[in-house]
């Protein structure tokens, strides 16, 4: 990706131009380390039209897509065909267009004397940093039909983590969300007219149907205020999730959050050792591979863990001796870290951490979704029970009255 700047040299003179970089805290760094203080950065791509953005929106790259590509570039690579041609053939293959304008674009690219990292490096929502520093270590090491099967592989595995974390929350939210949908129609249409005849009878109102029927007029004249202060308030929850301060405040909770908490963790545990194997076994220097780990673990905490780890390691640190100061990286982990790098088998080391994180993934997903259905069972019956009671209670004592 291409960055503008503007910054300040050592002899005070201000300065600008242009550095290819895959996302912008890497574009700083690189400015920083030529002794340049940053006043201004922003992307230099050309923004996008009104049909351009509404076709990213709708047309994207999937991770199953990148998988399969990768699959095919490993064949065709063992096949010794050239790079240009591997490209063009399936720039004409794809049948995603998203994906086949950027092979085909690559391939120009190829054409023009690039290499291929750099060339995948100029679509960074496609292709992660991690995936572009993977293909220039098979450049440097003459693998890359090997290097494209490690991706494969590794995007496999990511796709399954998060997938099935992410689909163990969709029928509690559908169940929820249809639920509150209900009692939003009854408080509005049905209670009210219930309502009517419950206080024509002259019978004395219960105090529970009281807040019932207070809930239904607060619905039924507010509810089109009530429904735009949630969107308004989503909106800049939204926007403080986008800030620095709100990002921090959104990844904390995550963490913190009883039993979803744990699983993230676990989550961000299990990217973090699958990153470091894959490259590692790749030939990527520890150094680079901490970076790039931290650029793509997802997480602010584990991000600033893994910068910080950088840090100790380039001071002359261990890795097991840097990572061992924080007590989100758990004990079993170092001291299994601190045996593959006794042993000389680090990447076997971290690939077993990665099995087994994903393991615990897994089984924390399927405890979490054992809580939530019982609690969303017992939830939903109290709520649809306090309703009912609520309304038949003073509509039995006028039938009894009669």
């Amino acid at each position: 990706m291409l960055f503008k700047y503007k910054a300040i040299t050592n002899t005070g003179q201000e300065t600008q131009g242009t550095i290819d970089a895959f996302n912008v805290d890497v574009a700083i760094k690189q400015l920083q380390n030529r002794g340049l203080v940053i006043s201004k950065i922003n992307s230099a791509e050309e923004k996008k039209t009104g049909m351009e953005f509404l076709n990213s929106i709708f047309t994207r790259v999937k991770n199953k897509d990148v998988v399969i590509l990768s699959r095919q570039m490993a064949t065709l690579f063992e096949a010794q065909i050239s790079a240009l041609r591997i490209f063009r053939l399936l720039g004409g293959q794809i049948d995603n267009p998203l994906l086949r304008k950027y092979l085909t674009a690559i391939a120009d690219d190829l054409q023009g004397g690039s290499s291929i990292s750099n060339a995948l490096a100029k679509y960074p929502s496609t292709f992660s940093p991690f995936y572009v520093n993977m293909v220039k270590a098979g450049e440097e090491s003459g693998k890359l039909d090997e290097v494209f099967d490690y991706l494969a592989d590794y995007l496999d595995r990511t796709y399954e983590v998060t997938s099935k974390a992410k689909n163990a929350l969709i029928y509690p939210a559908f169940v929820v969300v249809t639920f509150v949908g209900v009692m939003v129609l009854m408080l509005t249409v049905i209670i009210p007219k219930i309502a009517l005849m419950i206080k024509d009878s002259g019978q004395p109102i219960p105090f529970y149907t009281k807040i019932v029927l207070w809930f239904s007029d607060l619905f039924v004249h507010y509810g089109l205020f009530m429904a735009i202060g949630v969107i308004i308030a989503g909106f800049f929850a939204w926007r403080y999730s986008r800030t620095e301060k709100g990002a921090d405040y959104v990844d904390a909770l995550k963490l913190s959050t009883p039993y979803v908490g744990d699983l993230y963790k676990k989550l961000f545990l299990s990217r973090i050792s699958d990153n470091l194997n894959t490259m590692i076994i790749s030939g990527i220097p520890m150094l680079r591979a901490l970076e790039i780990t931290s650029a793509v673990v997802d997480n602010r905490l584990y991000k600033s863990i893994l910068d910080n780890t950088l840090q100790r390691v380039k001071e002359g640190s261990a890795l097991s001796e840097a990572m061992g100061q924080y007590k989100e990286i758990p004990n079993m982990m170092t001291q299994m870290i601190k045996v593959g790098e006794e042993t000389g088998q680090l990447g076997n080391i971290l690939k077993s951490l990665s099995n087994f994180y994903q393991r615990e993934v897994k089984n924390a997903v399927d405890t979490l979704v054992g809580l939530i259905e019982p609690v969303m069972i017992v939830g939903l019956g109290l709520g649809v029970g306090v309703l009912l009671a609520a309304v038949l209670m003073p509509i039995y004592n006028i039938a009894s009255a009669a």
